[in-house]
């Protein structure tokens, strides 16, 4: 339900700068600007002004930025107080705004009041937190793309086909005396299979976006001593784990985030796999194995040369999410390369030289199921592409059992009410504070 409190929150990222942002929304917007700096300006036009608290002390001097609802960021009376950019001096005016009427926001608490105000749909209103903590350009563009109504405009057109669909099956059941020839009727079949396909196409835009949004964990596994942290070092493109000629050097983990063609990944350097007596290194190892369990990529190193039964290797983990890298080809003048075991790639590559290194970019996309395209996919989450799967599984069995006329009905309801969800047509109390919950408290 929305809340008629007036909030306020430091809009800016914590820290030092230039320039800082308190945000005030609500009934009692106009009334506070007036206790902190008098007279307000125009609305939507930049007035300068001094920020004072309830005591009269001039806190700062600065811009100031007034939105009347609804034609405003939360549909409400917005203020915003553009001080400079110190913490000290910002939460001074957070204070003054609270005394002279406002609270302090909850996370999201901004984009919630947009959302229950028709400012933005549930769509839009999430993809705010994913422009704000996109990782890559690519991430970036995707959350924007789906901030625009883009990826709402493409659900809601399905929506809608879906609903004109259940209007022509609801007559055929209601006024069966009429003889609508429903099941001859081959235009319900074709819309259905056409709304299907659609879907299908959505689902694999938010798959993509869904992965630049959460990222890939990619863990590098092997016995010690085989180049795993020089590869590290490597992909991250900085001295991130301790290189030595020792074996075991690495003790414990080390994770650094990498982009590889606009994907986030998250690369993890572990202690070398062997048998040890020594407590410290045996708790290295098992953190490796911890990782390799949750792992979505499995690169695991060896030594080119090593007559090792590269099949034995592969067999204690998962062959779909596992790539082999045969390292140190430049201490035998060997040029890198790609072979096949089993379906499992085998990169010949050089942690030392880079010779290589993008041969293990490649099918580390592969591996993720990164499909590089010129189109920007939308910005998707979890509970999205759960919904579309509902959504596809409810609208193939009204396909497969169009014959029983009612049972193609209630499924044709149960994924309109799936795809509902995403945009928040139709969506649980608790969810949305689940979603908000996760914000930043400024936005």
């Amino acid at each position: 339900m929305l809340n008629n409190d007036t909030i306020a929150a430091i809009a800016t990222a914590p820290g030092t700068g230039g320039i800082g942002v308190v945000r005030v929304s609500g009934k009692k917007t106009k009334e506070i600007a007036g206790r902190i700096i008098g007279e307000l300006a125009p609305k939507r036009m930049a007035g300068m002004r001094t920020f004072t608290n309830a005591a009269g002390d001039s806190l700062d001097s600065g811009l100031t930025l007034y939105f009347e609802g609804p034609d405003s960021y939360t549909g409400e009376d917005v203020l915003e107080l553009q001080g400079h950019g110190g913490p000290g001096v910002l939460r001074l005016i957070l204070r003054a705004c609270i005394e002279a009427g406002a609270r302090l926001a909850q996370p999201g608490e901004f984009t919630q009041r947009a959302y229950l105000n028709n400012k933005l749909d549930l769509a839009q209103a999430e993809s705010v937190a994913d422009l704000i903590g996109a990782s890559s350009e690519a991430a970036v563009l995707s959350a924007h793309r789906s901030l625009s109504g883009e990826f709402s405009d493409r659900t809601e057109d399905i929506r809608r086909e879906l609903i004109e669909t259940r209007v022509f099956v609801e007559a055929a059941i209601d006024f069966a005396e009429e003889e609508i020839d429903f099941l001859k009727d081959e235009s319900v079949k074709d819309r259905l299979s056409s709304i299907l396909q659609s879907l299908g196409e959505l689902r694999d835009s938010a798959t993509q976006g869904n992965l630049l949004r959460e990222g890939a964990k990619v863990v590098l596994a092997g016995e010690p001593n085989v180049g795993k942290s020089t590869l590290m070092n490597l992909l991250s493109e900085e001295e991130t784990s301790i290189v030595t000629e020792y074996a075991g050097t690495t003790r414990d983990s080390i994770q650094r985030q990498i982009i590889v063609g606009g994907i986030p990944m998250t690369v993890v350097d572990t202690a070398g796999l062997r048998k040890s007596d020594d407590p410290i290194e045996s708790i290295g190892i098992q953190r490796t194995l911890d990782h390799l369990k949750d792992a979505d990529v499995i690169v695991y190193m060896q030594e080119a040369g090593n007559d090792a039964d590269r099949q034995s290797l592969i067999s204690d983990f998962e062959e779909a999410k596992s790539v082999i890298v045969l390292n140190k080809i430049d201490l035998m003048g060997r040029e890198e390369g790609l072979d096949d075991q089993s379906g499992v790639p085998v990169i010949y590559l050089s942690a030392k030289t880079g010779a290589g290194l993008e041969i293990l970019k490649k099918n580390l996309l592969e591996k993720v199921g990164a499909r590089l395209s010129e189109e920007v996919p939308f910005m998707a989450r979890e509970r999205h592409l759960n919904a579309l799967d509902r959504a596809v599984r409810h609208l193939s069995a009204a396909l497969a059992n169009i014959a029983i006329i009612e049972f193609c009905a209630e499924e044709l309801r149960a994924a309109q009410d799936a795809i509902s969800e995403i945009t928040g047509e139709f969506v649980a109390d608790d969810l949305l504070g689940q979603i908000f919950s996760s914000f930043c408290v400024g936005k």
